[in-house]
């Protein structure tokens, strides 16, 4: 089979697969069905987590922005470099390393909110992340993928960055956010029920949402399981946690913030670096590769659920310590006042 170019030294190492697209691939009605499932999904949950947050909360975020800031730094700082470093260390070709490469220059995605949410993190300081993150992709992104994609790409990556779906996630973000702060602030009883029910709603639509995504992509998805894709997908979140996690500890700030931004930097918004690869170039030339997206989302999920779980068996495990603490130190309080009251009784009967 011919080997195809795209640039002018990049080629589709995924030709001799003999790769193609389902028939019709984002025009069936599964895929529309996908794309709504997930709007609406999204809104939900969005109101669910603006329940959890106050303005006088988020208003100390930007007056002390030191959360923010280091968040920002990790996620355009040690994501980009990560990626473009592992493409180097694996010795990726061109159009795998430019795809990686895409997905650490990606803003934070709303999993890291959900993330946050289920580790405890500072919720305040989550959806501010988030919403500045993708409001600085709108410069950054272009900027980040003009640096890093010198001599993988010989294009204008950077006009290829989705502007108007940069827009919508924002959107997407602040308006339900703002109802849930609102009915948080107006109306707190309803709060926890609206929490729960959008938590419900996000576990019922995720198994659909699986459901259509295994029949949209079929098993198209496995020309891109190599041992260097699965790897680099596999190590990609779970550096960006990590270096969240200690970058956020260096600089001292709390332990809950530390779970925020360490989810912050891990998780990226995926939608968008799909969106990416599907302006830049059409399937016929990315081949197979136009799924990495959804491997790494995979990936970046699975770790993320691994971590909240040892988060929870942590906390039941130190809980009873830290009960059996507080019940011993307020015995021994109780004993010394008791010993404290007889020695004043002694000295006033003396």
């Amino acid at each position: 089979m011919e080997t195809k170019t795209w640039g002018s030294s990049a080629t589709n190492a995924s030709s001799p697969f003999n790769f193609t697209l389902p028939p019709n691939f984002g025009k069936r009605p599964t895929d529309l069905a996908l794309s709504v499932i997930l709007v609406l999904m999204l809104f939900i949950v969005m109101i669910s987590l603006g329940c959890t947050m106050e303005f006088n909360k988020i208003k100390a975020h930007f007056w002390k922005p030191k959360g923010i800031i280091i968040a920002l730094v990790s996620q355009y700082g040690v994501m980009p470099l990560t990626a473009f470093s592992l493409g180097k260390i694996f010795h990726l070709n061109n159009v795998e390393a430019l795809a990686i490469l895409i997905c650490g220059c990606s803003p934070g995605g709303t999993l890291s909110n959900i993330f946050s949410l289920a580790l405890n993190g500072d919720m305040n300081l989550s959806i501010v992340m988030t919403t500045c993150s993708t409001f600085s992709a709108l410069g950054l992104m272009p900027l980040l993928l003009f640096i890093y994609s010198k001599g993988i790409y010989d294009g204008d990556l950077k006009n290829k960055v989705p502007y108007g779906h940069i827009a919508i996630s924002l959107v997407l973000i602040l308006i339900p956010c703002t109802i849930g702060i609102i009915i948080n602030s107006k109306r707190p009883q309803y709060g926890r029920y609206i929490i729960k029910g959008g938590m419900i709603i996000m576990l019922i639509s995720s198994v659909v949402i699986a459901a259509l995504s295994a029949i949209n992509v079929g098993r198209s998805i496995m020309f891109i399981m190599t041992f260097r894709l699965l790897v680099t997908s596999a190590l990609m979140p779970f550096i960006g946690f990590a270096l969240g996690y200690i970058l956020s500890s260096i600089l001292r700030i709390n332990e809950r913030c530390r779970r925020t931004v360490s989810m912050e930097t891990g998780c990226q918004n995926i939608q968008l670096c799909s969106t990416i690869l599907n302006m830049a170039f059409p399937p016929e030339e990315i081949g197979p590769l136009f799924f990495l997206p959804l491997l790494y989302m995979i990936f970046q999920l699975g770790e993320g659920l691994l971590l909240i779980a040892i988060f929870k068996c942590y906390n039941k495990i130190k809980t009873p310590k830290d009960k059996t603490k507080m019940i011993y130190t307020a015995v021994n309080d109780t004993a010394k006042e008791a010993e404290a009251r007889t020695l004043s009784n002694g000295a006033n009967v003396a």
